[in-house]
């Protein structure tokens, strides 16, 4: 393919400090022989100066809209919002979490754009892995004990309790609904602290899996409703990490479940932006993060990782690197055809929806990728 023309926006959604390609990833993409244009101020949220990106042999550029009209491939966190949408051209690649079956005027912005629109969120492996969606699952389930940690402070309102406790005093008990990428990362963080940490799941293979990694502060339970019951009965934080892929979150929690609670214990439903595995969740903000109900805490911010910017940038970018080379030194066709897992991240490309669960979300006509490849 020889030299392709990436660009890297300032992130503009708000709240989203993260930006989509770190300095070494851009002098990784430079060094492949391509041209890195990187807005200016793009990766101050994250702590990247735009010196830092010059001397990784970044192009830095004054205005967005530049940025956009230059760039073959464009790099993102977020989904382009209204204001970018008219920035979106024919043929042009953006690479970025779309989620697009949460939202019917993105997805149809994009299909009238003609772009290739590649989401981080679908690619994925043979063995059901979504590798660009796993860092910041990692990074969600580690900041969950750090955030259920802070509420059970008595000052925002919590028990007052210490997770490791003190020789002589119980640490606290933590409950921990799923025990996926982030009900793992959640379990390690707590275990680490010296709380009993409890997860629930319903894979025996992943309990069984789970049993052999985990230090011994860790019980591994079967997940079922009196399961459930007893445990969140004796919890201080109850964090939710139950996630069906591109389907809501089942509740778990009931609303008259909370009453069986301690008041001032703390959920953490990381689930949220897919629904939650709590009734009573609703998304929050890091600026208003968390509200009462039945006098359990609950937290409930959207995009945990966000609040991390320095290291959920790098983690992201470690991880959509390999691709996003594979797609400047290709070309995204050939780049699709070498690599199946890159091309189920393929959602539109040309108006045509090319992924079955954002074509089942709005009734829209599901196009082959051998089609599309070919």
């Amino acid at each position: 393919m020889g030299n392709m023309i990436i660009g890297v926006p300032k992130e503009i959604k708000s709240n989203e400090n993260r930006v989509a390609v770190v300095p070494g990833g851009v002098e990784a993409l430079v060094n492949a022989g391509h041209t890195v244009l990187v807005e200016t101020g793009a990766g101050v949220g994250s702590g990247f100066d735009d010196d830092t990106y010059a001397a990784a042999g970044g192009s830095l550029v004054e205005k967005s809209a530049d940025v956009w009209a230059k760039s073959g491939m464009v790099i993102k966190v977020k989904e382009p919002i209204a204001s970018e949408w008219p920035h979106m051209r024919e043929d042009q690649v953006v690479f970025t979490y779309f989620h697009f079956a949460a939202s019917e005027p993105l997805t149809r912005a994009v299909m009238a754009s003609g772009c290739v629109a590649i989401a981080y969120e679908t690619v994925q492996l043979p063995a059901g892995e979504l590798p660009l969606l796993t860092p910041m699952s990692e990074v969600a389930g580690r900041m969950a004990v750090q955030e259920g940690a802070k509420y059970l402070e008595k000052f925002f309102g919590g028990r007052g309790i210490l997770v490791g406790g003190v020789p002589g005093v119980e640490p606290a008990t933590v409950v921990i609904l799923g025990g996926g990428i982030v009900g793992a990362n959640a379990a390690r963080m707590a275990a680490g602290l010296g709380a009993h940490v409890t997860i629930l799941d319903l894979s025996l293979d992943r309990l069984r899996y789970l049993a052999d990694v985990m230090p011994a502060n860790v019980t591994l339970l079967y997940s079922n409703r009196t399961n459930i019951l007893q445990q969140i009965a004796k919890a201080d934080i109850v964090i939710g990490a139950v996630l069906l892929p591109g389907a809501k979150a089942p509740h778990l929690i009931r609303r008259e479940d909370l009453k069986r609670m301690q008041p001032g214990s703390v959920i953490v439903d990381v689930a949220v932006d897919q629904g939650g595995c709590v009734e009573t969740i609703k998304p929050t903000t890091h600026d208003d993060p968390i509200y009462v109900v039945e006098g359990v805490i609950h937290y409930g911010v959207a995009n945990m990782p966000g609040a991390v910017s320095r290291t959920s940038a790098m983690a992201l970018t470690n991880a959509t690197l390999p691709y996003a080379l594979k797609l400047a030194n290709l070309g995204w066709k050939d780049a699709c055809r070498a690599d199946r897992a890159l091309a189920l991240g393929l959602n539109i490309v040309g108006g045509r929806v090319t992924y079955p669960g954002v074509a089942e979300a709005f009734g829209f006509e599901c196009s082959d990728l051998t089609d599309v490849l070919s």
